[in-house]
């Protein structure tokens, strides 16, 4: 028997980061607030991270995200410092700016302190958490979504009116037939560096609804990882992602090199998933391995040696005491060592001359010719896609037409358009897109926002 439909102001579907951030927000702006997830605890990706950063200026993410969507662009750079307020101005401590990756700027912050504070402010605002739960379907009126269905573990239903719906459901990166369908063909190979409930359930409520969706071929945010290995938990996340690649050369079963490797680990990963085999042989050198391998990746994170781990783990990894060396690569593993020899003295001769690169390195130039080298194979992993519900500026589903769906939102990594074949920070924008559903939810109900501030517009 189903019970009579409760109403709240706003109902979030998903208590990650955008979906916490949003109900924090809205409770102490006087929203009323329940929160649907589907796992059995808060917080999903966002516990795994720890820094929020951006592109500083819209010059800057112009430049590493050209074919973003400008409004949704224009909104992270803009609200992005009004996001970091109010990590402090709920009492979490949010270091000083520092640089992040070659062109960013952020903030490292405790994010389990944060994603634990905005639920005991949701729950002691008077919002209500329901855990294991599932959301079959929105409920719309006249083409306006009037809240949603929910089922709890035991088979309960529970129907619930809102205001505003927030999907935040965190991507679909663990559903494999969305990701061979919006990611790449063969993305259903590549591990999952991310919590498993993000399966689609943002994206097919939103959908259903007549939700657009883009774009097509954006790609995904995520890191190389060893070979034949895979994630045994969540630290694996960081500590098996090879982020010195980006100072590495990387050669695919052809032993050829086919990407700028300095430009970031995520966008090498990205062009790995589309080479034969989806799997590319990383050489290092000592002087990677000492500066990089065993360095940390941020400041202010710690170090691992990945190399050491990658090892003792299984990994396909080999150790050459001179380049010669590198020619005596076993044969099973496909690659013709003598090949992948002469691409690194030829990549070390064009580069102590100073002569062009092909492809390019536009930031790391240095030659790899101190040796020992050390070589990993490396595999794409997947975080997050990049495809996802379209929405504006102020957090609205849009439908086919372009028009903003009454009484939906999206926040976090349901949402598409505002990466495409580019990264500049996902835990950014769920922070400042939550925020932004949010502030759009209390618009609807009438009601002033309070406290840190929050601004909306694209020209702020």
């Amino acid at each position: 028997m189903r019970a009579e439909a409760e109403a709240v102001d706003l109902l979030i579907i998903g208590a990650g980061m955008a979906g916490l951030t949003a109900g924090a927000r809205a409770v102490r702006d006087g929203l009323s607030v329940l929160i649907a997830e589907i796992g059995g605890d808060v917080g999903g990706s966002a516990r795994f991270a720890g820094y929020a950063w951006t592109a500083p200026s819209h010059e800057i993410m112009d430049q590493h995200n050209p074919r973003g969507e400008a409004a949704l662009k224009r909104a992270l750079v803009d609200r992005f410092a009004d996001g970091v307020s109010w990590i402090r101005s709920i009492g979490v401590e949010a270091g000083d700016e520092q640089a992040i990756l070659s062109f960013g700027r952020g903030h490292r912050f405790d994010t389990n302190h944060y994603l634990d504070t905005c639920r005991r402010l949701i729950l002691q605002g008077g919002g209500e958490l329901l855990l294991d739960t599932d959301t079959e379907r929105l409920v719309t009126e006249n083409g306006v979504v009037a809240g949603a269905e929910l089922r709890s573990a035991d088979g309960a239903r529970r129907m619930v009116r809102a205001r505003s719906t927030l999907v935040a459901t965190g991507g679909f990166q663990g559903d494999l037939a969305l990701r061979t369908t919006h990611v790449h063909p063969r993305a259903d190979r590549m591990e999952l560096r991310s919590n498993p409930h993000s399966r689609g359930g943002g994206y097919r409520l939103a959908t259903q609804a007549g939700a657009a969706t883009g774009h097509e071929d954006a790609g995904f945010y995520g890191h190389l990882i060893p070979s034949g290995i895979s994630f045994a938990d969540p630290a694996d996340f960081v500590d098996l992602s090879l982020y010195y690649s980006e100072h590495a050369l990387l050669f695919n079963l052809n032993n050829e090199r086919f990407t700028d490797e300095t430009l970031g680990d995520h966008l090498t990963t990205m062009a790995l998933l589309e080479q034969p085999g989806s799997r590319g042989l990383l050489v290092a050198d000592a002087r990677v391995f000492r500066d990089w391998i065993v360095g940390s990746y941020v400041e202010g994170a710690v170090a691992v040696d990945k190399f050491a781990l990658a090892s003792r783990r299984g990994g396909r990894v080999g150790l050459a005491q001179d380049l010669d060396e590198l020619a005596f690569l076993p044969e099973e593993w496909g690659y013709h060592g003598k090949a992948v020899r002469d691409g690194v003295e030829l990549f070390n001769e064009r580069a102590s001359a100073g002569l062009d690169l092909r492809p390019g390195r536009e930031l790391d130039r240095l030659p790899l010719d101190e040796p020992p080298y050390y070589v990993i194979e490396a595999v794409p992993a997947i975080t997050f896609p990049f495809h996802g519900v379209r929405v504006d500026d102020r957090a609205r589903v849009l439908g086919e037409d372009g028009e903003p769906i009454g009484g939906l939102l999206a926040a976090g990594s349901d949402v598409g358009g505002l990466w495409n074949r580019a990264y500049a920070g996902g835990v950014a924008a769920a922070l400042v897109f939550g925020l932004t559903a949010a502030h759009t939810a209390t618009e609807t109900t009438g009601k002033t926002a309070t406290g840190a501030a929050t601004n909306t517009t694209a020209d702020a």
